[in-house]
């Protein structure tokens, strides 16, 4: 017996991980089995390299040597961030140490006195996450590997960039009133020199656009100044730039080190916001900025119509703001006019909250916006020039990046941005902006289906039927084939405080993938309440982040306590925290009707034959407890698709090497609840009629595990009431040389119309949206009316020259009877 428990703790020792930072030693030969060299990810050979080995005990020696964690992990896709290889010492003597991004982007890396090992992020085109290796041999080997965060410039917490102090005043200087000094600032410490150099760089996107010349690039222009004190602070008069660099009109400002030279690429640096390059700008804009800035906007407009159209693959606006809220697998905030931070709207007056597209346009990678007004209508540019504006290029950019025009951020200011500074804010020239970007309507938007999974745990499906299903295992939740979209839950009873378990079950683990995006899991752990968030079956931190692109998809994590998943097909999963157990919404597209299965349902408009086996066989609406539970079992997970993490003994032992439902546990069947009299009257008062809080209070005997159920399914009616469909009728014109009252277009709002002065309405005053979707009236004219006065002064002049021709005619008879008269006497 001695002999096999020795023989067991050698294994073990051999295959436990490392106890922390060490000097590291030279790397054994690529692919060796006993070492992480060239092996990350990898679970086969004598010990592992793939992430969940930390959990299980089975990592080889070196992994933290080989599969590097950084710190940050994340920066700017504009490069110049310093970051610290954790886990990784180095005393040995180098002769370069070479950090190498996508295979191809080199930096300069170091090793410092204390022989820890840095990198340098480099300028990318492009956000997410990106693959490094780390040669400290000056490039002739690269066996070590990890994975480095770019975001998009917005993104970046204000400590990692310059400022622009008064931005506003940067972006239309030259204009009228705008001439001052300029000042920028920065955090000292973020640069570790004495001296700085403060430089303009520039970005233009050059060849024929939508096609392979089409590209992407940053420039250095010229230095503002050089070799400045490291005071945090530089203030200076702009002067025209010399004409070789004036059609740069987009740029940033970076600082660097004076120990570098002007220009030199992928150093340590701050770079500002990007921004109208009003201030460098020539004398003839500053001469006459509105006669410059009108130029600009006819070229402009000009180049639009060159240009395919790019608003025919848009998807339509959300009709209310109710639906573009609750539609979050399609759309998402748009920070600049944000509802719940309070935001101004500046670029959108009369709008309290604006969303756009998640997703850019497949062809053409645009975007849509949709802003709304307090009382949740879309505002549109037809009726304002506050209505939301598509854009060609979308501004989170979009897969591959690198090319235009899918660069984040930088495309949108470009083709989106730029034009609007010089139609709208330099020239008074906006009437031409709106015409080439009109707000969509929402006369072909269909909001999305909802599906829910929450308590003990009770589902919803997309058809509107409900059953609870408290099997233990893991359970296909959806299978959509259109997309090959998977997603997959964990159930296990809930543990009470004092040990033993409830006969009920809960979520307490979810994962999605859709087609070859990367797999995503939300998980409790840790502890009651805590969500862990997993990328490929590797623990995200979120201390930096809470939003993330992702292969195929983008993950966003609000107060720690609910993540969001918007999928590249515009389906959406929403993970929460709700008592002992997760809660899951699923949204899907209508283009998913008819194609669905799983525990969600099918999804096609009917509830009774949602209730589907794997061998396509139906159970009837009315089916029973015992027969439901059989229909859950059926969709257990198999081994060979599952998508969930496997990290720990405890989930190996009891998920991965057993039946994935399992058989043994007993569950609570409603028919089997029988409540005690005081038990009862507090569910009653907590619950109401609420039937699936009722049921979990009495299967835990907890009225706070009852509470969360309720909570959850008021969240999900909620949310359900807000994506019912809207009928629009469509935007309405107003008449020429008249204007109209109401800028709502649902069913049942109504148009008033009236014409300007001198003119008078011929038509309908009113019309009113109908629920088949048309107007009950077309838009009526308005046409030149005579005024009063004119009309009665030809009337009773008319009288009047009548009045006198009878006087004249009376008076000449009159005449001609006394000459008669006088005719006849002697």
């Amino acid at each position: 017996m001695r002999p096999l428990v020795l023989l067991w703790a050698l294994l073990l020792l051999a295959t436990a991980p490392g106890p922390g930072p060490r000097p590291a030693a030279a790397p054994p030969p690529p692919g060796a089995q006993g070492s992480c060299s060239h092996r990350c990810g990898d679970r086969d050979g004598s010990c592992s390299c793939h992430p969940t080995c930390s959990g299980l005990g089975t990592c080889c020696l070196d992994f933290r040597d080989f599969c590097l964690e950084v710190s940050p992990y994340s920066g700017s896709m504009m490069g110049g961030k310093d970051f610290q290889v954790q886990h990784l010492t180095w005393f040995i003597p180098t002769d370069g140490v070479i950090c190498r991004f996508k295979e191809s982007i080199q930096t300069l890396g170091y090793v410092d006195s204390s022989g820890h090992v840095h990198c340098v992020s480099p300028l990318l085109y492009e956000t997410g996450h990106i693959p490094f290796t780390l040669s400290m041999d000056n490039g002739r080997s690269f066996p070590r590997s990890g994975t480095w965060l770019a975001v998009h410039p917005s993104k970046v917490s204000e400590t990692e960039k310059s400022q622009l102090e008064n931005e506003t005043l940067w972006q239309y200087y030259g204009t009228a009133g705008t001439t001052d000094n300029l000042t920028v600032t920065w955090e000292p410490s973020a640069l570790p020199t004495r001296s700085v150099t403060i430089e303009l760089w520039g970005y233009e996107e050059t060849g024929k656009p939508y096609s392979g010349e089409w590209t992407a690039k940053w420039s250095y222009l010229y230095s503002l100044a050089t070799s400045i004190p490291n005071s945090g602070f530089f203030t200076f008069t702009p002067k025209p730039a010399p004409p070789n660099f004036q059609r740069w009109e987009v740029g940033a400002l970076r600082i660097i080190s004076s120990r570098y030279y002007a220009g030199e690429k992928d150093v340590q640096a701050l770079w500002s916001n990007e921004h109208a390059l009003a201030w460098h700008l020539g004398e003839d804009f500053r001469a006459d900025p509105k006669a410059w800035a009108r130029a600009q906007c006819l070229a402009w407009e000009q180049l639009e119509d060159q240009l395919p159209n790019f608003l025919e693959e848009l998807p339509d606006c959300p009709c209310t703001l109710a639906q573009a809220r609750a539609d979050s697998g399609r759309f998402h905030t748009d920070y600049g006019c944000d509802i719940e931070r309070g935001s101004v709207c500046t670029y959108h007056p009369g709008a309290v909250h604006c969303v756009r597209s998640v997703q850019a346009s497949p062809r053409f990678a645009s975007g849509q916006q949709c802003c709304y007004t307090e009382a949740g209508s879309l505002l549109l540019t037809a009726d304002s020039t506050g209505g939301s504006t598509p854009d060609r290029g979308h501004d989170w950019g979009a897969p591959p990046f690198r090319t235009p025009p899918r660069v984040p951020g930088l495309s949108h200011w470009l083709y989106d941005v730029v034009s609007f500074y010089h139609c709208c804010l330099w020239a008074p020239e906006c009437s031409r902006y709106m015409r080439r970007r009109p707000s969509s309507d929402c006369r072909s938007y269909r909001p999305s289906r909802l599906a829910s999974a929450f308590g003990d745990p009770h589902f919803i499906t997309f058809d509107g039927a409900s059953f609870s299903f408290n099997g233990r295992g893991e359970y296909v939740l959806l299978e959509a084939e259109l997309t090959n979209l998977r997603v997959q839950g964990r159930a296990q009873p809930r543990t009470t405080p004092e040990g033993p378990q409830d006969r009920g079950t809960g979520l307490t683990a979810v994962a999605v993938q859709e087609g070859n995006s990367d797999v995503v899991e939300v998980r409790l752990a840790g502890g009651a309440g805590v969500l862990q968030v997993l990328l490929n079956q590797e623990v995200l931190s979120f201390t930096e982040q809470s939003w993330m692109d992702l292969k195929g998809m983008f993950l966003s994590v609000a107060a720690g306590d609910s993540v969001s998943i918007m999928l590249s097909s515009g389906a959406g999963l929403e993970v929460s925290v709700q008592g002992p157990f997760l809660s899951v919404t699923v949204l899907l597209p209508e283009k998913f009707l008819t194609h669905t299965q799983g525990l969600l349902g099918t999804l096609n408009d009917d509830p009774t034959d949602d209730f589907v086996l794997r061998d396509g066989n139906v159970l009837p609406p009315k089916a029973s407890s015992r027969e439901l539970f059989r229909f859950g079992a059926d969709w257990a997970v198999r081994n060979t698709s599952s998508l969930l993490t496997y990290d720990s003994w405890f989930l190996v032992n009891n998920f991965l090497y057993q039946p994935k439902h399992d058989y043994t546990f007993q569950p609570l069947f409603p028919e089997e609840t029988t409540p005690n009299p005081s038990q009862a009257a507090e569910a009653a008062k907590l619950c109401g009629d609420n039937y699936f809080c009722i049921f979990d209070v009495m299967a835990t005997g907890s009225l706070s595990v009852g509470n969360a159920t309720r909570m959850a399914h008021q969240w999900h009616q909620h949310r359900a009431q807000s994506l019912q469909p809207v009928t629009s009728c469509g935007w309405l014109a107003p008449p020429p040389n008249g204007r109209k009252e109401g800028t709502r277009y649902l069913s049942g709002s109504t148009v008033y119309f009236h014409c300007d002065s001198g003119y008078s309405l011929v038509g309908a005053e009113v019309s009113t949206c109908q629920a088949d979707g048309i107007w009950s009236r077309p838009t009526p004219m308005c046409q030149p009316a005579r005024s009063y006065t004119v009309l009665l002064s030809i009337i009773f002049g008319g009288l009047a020259v009548v009045a006198v021709v009878a006087l004249v005619y009376v008076l000449l008879r009159h005449r001609k009877g006394n000459m008669a008269i006088w005719g006849s006497q002697p």
